[in-house]
């Protein structure tokens, strides 16, 4: 993978549109014409990037790659019984977040669950927002931060999850997509792109109004991925700011993950049927 051409130490798949040399976030100018390298943008001092617009595939591959693996399960659990509008079915049981099972030594729910969801419509709303969001956030922070983000997102939705309702069956990556959302308007804002981060907070306000009002939703879930979301951000902001190594972002990232696993665990009940309640 290429290099960026002022910090060698940085992989990128993103070029200046107007020269072609590999820059990394905190090189990129957004422009009417794509991303710009600061000689390009006749920048010569560090400034404050801004998100990019929707991306191309070559700039947002950790997107299409997270969008096709939801999308392969969806197909999988359709293919073994699944209802192509309501879910159910075998993988469901065996696979989605529910406290009794997870803590009868099935943590690997607590993951699993996130790549699942309760038929098409269920699924094409949370692929459209993270390819929304992917577009904006992936090309911003890079593709393994953005992955970092988006699962250490995701544990955290399981987290508030289970505790909020540990005995629902619960699936579905809107803990990710909220911690999209709030890492979008951390990154934007930090970025000095207030234009960008005012038309994310509506849709996080809006999304939220949904989620207290429609039933069924759960609420756990979506906040405890947002504040996840919101946090990882904020952290990797501080690091790249302090141009810490990628070994102590890793170390961040990996710590997060598995302290919102083990809470999760923790909170897990051990009592009820396995098909108890919902």
């Amino acid at each position: 993978m290429a290099v960026c051409y002022r910090h060698p130490g940085r992989e990128t798949s993103v070029g200046c549109s107007n020269c072609g040399r590999p820059i990394c976030p905190d090189c990129m100018t957004s422009t009417p014409v794509g991303m710009r390298c600061p000689d390009c943008a006749r920048q010569r001092t560090k400034v404050h990037r801004a998100p990019a617009g929707f991306a191309g595939a070559g700039q947002s591959p950790m997107t299409y790659a997270l969008i096709g693996m939801n999308v392969a399960v969806f197909v999988l659990a359709v293919a073994t019984g699944a209802g192509l509008f309501e879910g159910g079915g075998t993988i469901y049981r065996d696979f989605a977040l529910f406290g009794p099972a997870v803590a009868d030594g099935e943590p690997y729910r607590i993951l699993t669950s996130g790549f699942l969801h309760y038929g098409l419509i269920h699924l094409g709303l949370n692929m459209f927002a993270l390819y929304f969001l992917g577009g904006l956030l992936e090309p911003a922070v890079g593709r393994w931060r953005f992955l970092g983000i988006y699962l250490v997102s995701l544990l955290g939705g399981s987290l508030g999850a289970m505790a909020l309702e540990p005995e629902a069956l619960t699936a579905g990556a809107s803990g990710a997509v909220f911690g999209m959302m709030g890492a979008a308007f951390i990154v934007a804002r930090d970025r000095g792109r207030d234009d960008v981060a005012q038309q994310i907070g509506l849709i996080v306000v809006l999304n939220l109004v949904f989620t207290f009002s429609v039933p069924g939703i759960s609420i756990g879930g979506h906040l405890g991925g947002l504040l996840v979301g919101v946090l990882c951000a904020l952290l990797v902001g501080a690091l790249v700011r302090s141009r810490q190594a990628r070994a102590v972002e890793i170390g961040v990232f990996v710590a997060l993950g598995v302290i919102a696993a083990v809470a999760t665990v923790a909170l897990a009940p051990d009592t009820a049927s396995l098909f108890g309640p919902r």
